[in-house]
């Protein structure tokens, strides 16, 4: 029996030379054959096909469907193998996991959901999901994935958790991003959404209800478990994961902040949104300044009911909650922020008063009554302390003195440190020695004075007398202090 390609050979032999035994000649084969599949093909019948041989799972096909049926198509083939060698089956697991496939494959078949075309409206329909995210110094983050379902514009955004309030404020930047909102917004049943189901029905979060009457828009939940029903934020989800996360396939290391976590983000957009989207051949960024007109007006504030307890931010940028102090950025002090506790978590939001929209600006980990959490971040640099004042001049002799160098401040904090008297006639005095030898080489004495703690009028111009003496690589010797012993004579016999 000769397969598909090998009678294609025979019969462009047969009619390239239009004789049996020359075509058989060329395609390697018996006249008798060429002869069979020519009269064949004359007659308009098919080439005859190889007959499946019986196997060993044969019998036990009807035990196969069974088990088949009753998990749905979810059974394992070892499982299923397992089951059939109680029966007494004698065939390999590599036949059964055969068998298992073919079943499979005929149940998928007779069970393929078909679907009218969706053609969705603008402005009607937007799906949102979360998909987990990428870890940064250890803790996990989550993707909040949005997808506008005419436009098909997405949005991308992370967050540290899945909480009600961060839902909530995700979803107020998310319509801002937009430049509208719609009338629908379609996700699955997670308890910030439905809180339980009766009877079949989803029963709405009550805060989630009051979200969407202050913004206009109406939830919708699909079928618990059943991700087909909003295969459009699915496809983004994963195709978010895929360029966002870390792995072997992008080659993108790993984050070292939440910043650059939200920085990929924004660029994953910028990439999506203005490039030609294959199902609609359009760009979805132009196609969102279309359905825009469709969109229902953002509220002017955002929902804050749910982000927190309004506290008033202190002068030294600290907020007061459950009796313990966190700290914010600076340029939020003697505002008015939202404060929450999620887990271990205190989260802190504010609303932009250009926008009304809602911006997480600290977490900080629980703390007990009485006790502090501080971000350095939050704060500008310290201001130099007493030990380390900017010397500031004020006078036109300062002014000149500190412009001939380090080597001069450095003798000017000495000397003040030292309580030198008469410094500013030792400053004028350094002046005039710069006119004549030149800043550089004063300003090195200065420091070399500095340095041995020499403060006296004549101390500056011996310096320059000594460094101007002293060739290049000569020898010099360090300032002693003066000590107050008469001579070594008390130490001969020392160790004996």
């Amino acid at each position: 029996m000769k397969k598909g390609d090998d009678v294609v050979e025979i019969l462009e032999a047969f009619d390239a030379t239009r004789s049996y035994r020359a075509a058989a000649r060329l395609a390697g084969c018996d006249h008798h054959t060429v002869k069979k599949y020519v009269q064949l093909r004359d007659a308009g019948r098919p080439a005859p096909t190889r007959a499946r041989r019986a196997g060993l799972a044969d019998a036990f096909f009807g035990k196969i469907e069974e088990l088949v049926e009753r998990t749905e198509g979810k059974i394992r083939a070892d499982v299923c193998h397992e089951k059939l060698l109680d029966l007494g089956y004698a065939g390999s697991e590599r036949t059964t996991r055969r068998a298992v496939a073919g079943v499979k494959a005929a149940y998928r078949r007779g069970r393929l959901r078909v679907y009218r075309p969706w053609l969705p409206e603008p402005g009607l329909w937007l799906q949102f999901d979360w998909g987990e995210g990428p870890a940064i110094d250890g803790a996990r983050t989550s993707l909040f994935c949005a997808w506008l379902a005419w436009s098909r514009y997405r949005i991308v955004l992370p967050s540290w958790d899945r909480s009600l309030g961060s839902l909530i404020q995700l979803l107020d930047l998310t319509f801002r991003l937009l430049g509208g909102v719609p009338t629908y917004l379609l996700t699955d049943n997670e308890k910030t959404i439905t809180s339980a189901h009766v009877a079949g029905l989803p029963v709405r979060n009550p805060v989630i209800v009051e979200v969407g009457e202050h913004y206009g828009v109406s939830f919708a939940t699909c079928v618990p478990a059943d991700p087909e029903s909003k295969g459009g934020v699915e496809a983004t989800v994963r195709v978010a994961k895929a360029d966002l996360l870390p792995r072997q396939t992008n080659l993108r290391p790993e984050y070292g902040s939440f910043a650059e976590l939200e920085e990929a983000c924004e660029a994953f957009m910028a990439r999506v949104n203005h490039r030609v989207h294959r199902a609609t051949s359009r760009v979805p960024s132009e196609l969102l300044l279309q359905e825009r007109q469709r969109l229902h007006p953002v509220p002017a504030g955002a929902f804050a009911a749910a982000a927190g307890e309004e506290r008033r931010v202190s002068k030294d940028a600290l907020v007061v909650y459950g009796g313990a102090r966190y700290s914010v950025p600076s340029h939020l002090a003697m505002e008015r922020v939202l404060v929450r506790r999620h887990g271990d978590s205190v989260i802190i939001t504010h609303a932009d008063r250009e926008t009304g929209g809602l911006r997480e600006v600290a977490r900080h980990a629980a703390a007990q009554k009485g006790q502090w959490r501080i971000n350095d971040s939050h704060y500008p640099p310290a201001p130099s302390g007493p030990l380390a004042r900017k010397a500031t001049p004020r006078t036109e002799l300062e002014r000149a003195f500190l412009a001939l160098g380090a080597g001069a401040e450095a003798w000017l904090r000495a000397a003040a440190q030292a309580g030198t008297p008469k410094i500013r006639a030792k400053m004028q005095s350094a002046l005039d020695l710069a006119d004549y030898l030149g800043s550089g080489e004063v300003d090195a004495a200065l420091a070399a004075a500095a340095s041995r703690q020499r403060f006296e009028h004549e101390d500056l111009l011996s310096i320059l007398n000594h460094r101007r003496a002293a060739g290049p690589g000569a020898p010099t010797a360090a300032f002693d202090a003066p000590s107050l012993q008469a001579g070594t004579r008390a130490w001969e016999g020392f160790g004996r």
